[in-house]
């Protein structure tokens, strides 16, 4: 691998080759030059390596090609030339993909390699990786790296990469319940997930809100706690199709349920799974969090967990565990009285454990691992060692900082999502100071550091829904995958602005409606979907 000296000489060879400059995010190790050949669409083919071990048949690169066919080619890009037309550069005729492991009808995992090799020269046209994951990565690349005369020809420049992600957890929450978002807006999502490389799909499913999850365990969640249970649902059929869409992109579906608190939408369907609250000895017909000292609670969690654990095929699920307001508990006379018993006195936090607790128990026999957010830690639950913490709360980069020395040093793997709160907007190009986040910023030992898996750009739905979900992601998203794909020394502001303008432009183009990083224009702008 190529070093820090060797490697910006590189990257500015690329900025100056210009064509290559427009990658998202950038590679870890580029040469290229001036040098193109030129590709003809009728002419033009993904082809398996004899030795490849996808071979046609291969769901997730057979349907890769026809998407990357669609998406280089489409009508409304290019005219054909006329065959007779000179010629003035070699020309491509196939990218030919050698995938070395099988794993075609696989899920991604966190353990799924995405390291691929790119080879265009005037002797290959070739793309190997290890697997078809890493295949999918490469494709994108390929993609991004084709551009088109003024005259209509395609051409690819002479170039060598080679590539694998910094992060293997390099994931997008997108947040159901408080605005219900269609079914097409996760699957365009996903779409451009793939194309910026993100890996996993968090999905914040229910909340306080609503609850959309169509359970066949307990179909009175959805019918008493959705917005509408005819419209505003996912079936199991829902579900199936983003598991399955996600998977052909390379991306893990990571659902979230959270509890004890984000559940008052689970009241309805549910009756007397949450804490009645009290004002001095009288009901005040109001609920607060669930109730964590009834056995019927856990009888509950384990019939619905069992559900949820068959559905979403992952090995992680993501049981929350934040923002419990201790407000209802303590007005509760039973739960006062469970606390006197238990010798937990007045500290909230340790009831809250205890449910915790016994919540994880009941997952891990499932066996299903967890992800959690920062408060599970903070309050010294006990969890498993191989728990993945979330960090989210959003104070200062001080604060988060020293929350991730924290997790880290305890010996647990850690995900940052606090700077990378994308529902927050504001005035000018704020995508900045997304880039300029180091997730590795904090004081620790490299065995500490080693224990940060990645991290997720967020966005929660108080103020999103499918009429403004596209734009307000991209292209600043973007900013979030690059830091999580790209090596630690791509750093530069100004090399980002001009790759990641151009790459808006090329997201226009795909249909993206992602909105513009400063004044100027888009040719797509103006070109026929």
């Amino acid at each position: 691998m190529a070093g820090p000296g060797l490697w910006f000489s590189l990257l500015l060879a690329a900025a100056l080759a210009g064509r290559a400059a427009a990658l998202w995010p950038w590679p870890q190790y580029i040469q290229t030059s001036e040098s193109h050949y030129a590709i003809f669409p009728y002419n033009f083919q993904f082809r398996y390596h004899a030795s490849s071990a996808a071979q046609p048949g291969c769901s997730v690169l057979d349907e890769a090609f026809q998407r990357y066919r669609d998406l280089l080619f489409s009508s409304s890009w290019w005219q054909p030339p006329e065959r007779t037309r000179k010629q003035h550069a070699p020309e491509k005729s196939s990218l030919v993909i050698l995938v070395s492991t099988p794993g075609c009808n696989e899920l991604p995992s966190l353990e799924s390699g995405e390291n691929y090799t790119l080879t265009i020269n005037d002797d290959h046209c070739f793309l190997l990786s290890e697997t078809v994951w890493g295949a999918l990565r490469g494709l994108e690349t390929f993609s991004q790296l084709v551009w088109r005369s003024p005259e209509g020809t395609f051409f690819i420049n002479k170039t060598e990469i080679e590539d694998f992600p910094r992060f293997p957890h390099r994931g997008l929450l997108l947040d159901t319940s408080r605005h219900y978002l269609p079914l097409t807006s996760i699957l365009d999502t996903l779409d451009v997930m793939a194309y910026n490389k993100f890996n996993v799909f968090h999905w914040h499913l229910v909340d306080d809100s609503s609850f959309p999850y169509d359970s066949f365990t307990f179909p009175e969640l959805t019918r008493k706690g959705s917005y509408d249970p005819a419209t505003h649902i996912y079936t199991a059929q829902d579900v199936k199709e983003v598991i399955e869409y996600a998977r052909l992109r390379g991306i893990r579906v990571l659902a979230e349920f959270d509890t004890p608190g984000h559940t008052l939408s689970w009241g309805p369907g549910a009756p007397g799974l949450l804490t009645p609250c009290y004002s001095g000895s009288h009901p005040t017909g109001t609920f607060g969090p669930v109730n964590p000292i009834l056995n019927s609670t856990y009888e509950f969690m384990s019939a619905f967990f069992l559900e949820v654990s068959s559905v979403f095929p992952d090995f992680y699920l993501h049981l929350g565990g934040d923002e419990v307001d201790f407000t209802c508990w303590k007005s509760n006379p039973d739960i006062q009285s469970f606390m006197k018993k238990q010798g937990f006195g007045n500290d909230f936090k340790q009831l809250e454990s205890f449910y915790v607790q016994t919540l994880l128990n009941i997952v891990s026999a499932y066996d299903k691992g967890y992800v959690v957010w920062q408060e599970v830690f903070d309050n010294k639950v006990k969890v498993r060692p191989d728990t993945i913490i979330q960090v989210w709360r959003e104070e200062t980069p001080v604060r988060y900082t020293k929350e991730m020395e924290l997790i880290t040093g305890a010996g647990f793997r850690a995900l940052l999502s606090a700077p990378w709160y994308l529902n927050h907007i504001a005035y000018g190009p704020d995508w900045r100071e997304v880039y300029m986040v180091e997730p590795l910023d904090f004081k620790g030992s490299p065995q500490q550091k080693a224990l940060v898996i990645g991290g997720e750009a967020c966005m929660w739905g108080e103020y999103v829904d499918s009429t403004n979900l596209a734009p307000r992601l991209w292209p600043r998203a973007g900013a979030v995958a690059e830091r999580l794909w790209s090596s630690e020394l791509v750093t530069s502001v100004d090399f980002a602005f001009k790759r990641l303008t151009r790459f808006r432009c090329e997201l226009l183009r795909r249909g993206v409606q992602a909105q513009p990083l400063s004044v100027g224009y888009c040719e797509q702008e103006f070109e026929e979907t």
